[in-house]
């Protein structure tokens, strides 16, 4: 199968590299490390040390050279989509299918054979301007929610912290013959890949931590476990995960875990530092739309007020403009 990756980051990495080992065809398309994974392939690192180098996957810089695939794995950030939508008709054939793997909600959350009253609503935050609705039919989505953590160490490798589940789901709720040879393809590369006909309420479940985690995270430079153990953040993050269920449950979403397992859920994961802590301390454009914006944004539209949310939303806008205009990064160094 031919498998395009857009982004070789740290998820477009792991996914890469056991997809190409697993004998797929893997073509990365990555704007700044192309030549690097070009010339020498890429690295993994796995939970318990072992290394695998993997010299057979592809990359280049353009799409358009990359041409048609079979399979696009969209693994850049919420934010990073919307510029280049414009160019993914090159990657895209009849019928090729394209996996949304970002955090947050999506910008197809109310498309795609969604039912609700809320159907054919545009979000401005998950997609500004329209410009990927534009560009990318929902009729070729498949949506992820990507469980994984892992960190990018250099441009070649990544190093997997905990994990290696990807829930999958068609937008009708349909179990499609695409989304099931899809997971089996993941599966045969070591991956748990999950079909579920809920995929909105798949998505939730993952961002209901993230909405909480990421910000409070970047706001203190603390770990998960640190967040969940200091009594103060710990319940911050419950009452954001409290406003954020009311909107779920409003666009009939109901969760199957409850907010004190959620939180012990990330607790477990242990001393490891969100990505938006990461992309704080490494001076990159933060993902703070997509997983706290919309949910804002889906509170208004359901009449839900979100003061704890608008707060914590607030005060990491205002360190995201102060570190875009110093063009600086953020990190607690030891003496």
């Amino acid at each position: 199968m031919s498998i395009a990756i857009v982004g070789a980051g740290a998820i477009g990495g792991y996914l890469g590299v056991r997809l190409a080992e697993a004998g797929e065809d893997v073509t990365f398309i990555a704007r700044s490390n192309a030549a690097a994974i070009q010339a020498d392939g890429m690295r993994l690192i796995e939970e318990d040390g072992t290394e695998i180098h993997s010299k057979s996957v592809k990359a280049t810089r353009s799409m358009q050279e990359a041409g048609v695939h079979e399979v696009v794995l969209l693994t850049v950030k919420a934010h990073q989509v919307g510029p280049i939508a414009a160019d993914l008709h090159h990657l895209i054939g009849p019928d090729t299918v394209v996996v949304t793997m970002q955090n947050g909600i999506p910008w197809w959350y109310f498309l795609g054979g969604y039912s609700g009253d809320h159907a054919g609503t545009r979000l401005e935050s998950a997609d500004p301007g329209g410009l990927i609705a534009d560009h990318l039919d929902p009729k070729h989505v498949i949506g992820s929610v990507v469980y994984p953590a892992t960190v990018l160490t250099d441009p070649g490798t990544v190093k997997v912290i905990e994990g290696n589940r990807f829930g999958l789901g068609e937008l009708d709720g349909s179990k499609s013959e695409r989304v099931l040879a899809l997971s089996q393809r993941l599966a045969r590369a070591g991956f748990r890949a999950p079909v579920t006909s809920d995929i909105r309420a798949e998505i939730w479940l993952k961002l209901w931590g993230n909405l909480s985690f990421n910000p409070i995270s970047a706001l203190t430079h603390a770990t998960l476990e640190d967040i969940c153990r200091f009594p103060d953040t710990r319940a911050i993050a419950a009452e954001m995960m409290r406003e954020a269920e009311v909107i779920a449950n409003k666009l009939g979403v109901t969760f199957r875990l409850g907010i004190d397992k959620r939180i012990a859920g990330a607790e477990k994961v242990g001393p490891h530092k969100t990505s938006m802590l990461q992309d704080v301390e490494a001076g990159r454009p933060i993902e703070l739309e997509a997983l706290v914006g919309s949910v804002i944004e889906l509170g208004r539209l359901t009449g839900t007020p979100t003061p704890h949310i608008d707060t914590v939303f607030a005060l990491m806008r205002l360190l995201a403009q102060s570190l875009e205009r110093a063009q600086g990064r953020l990190a607690i160094q030891g003496a």
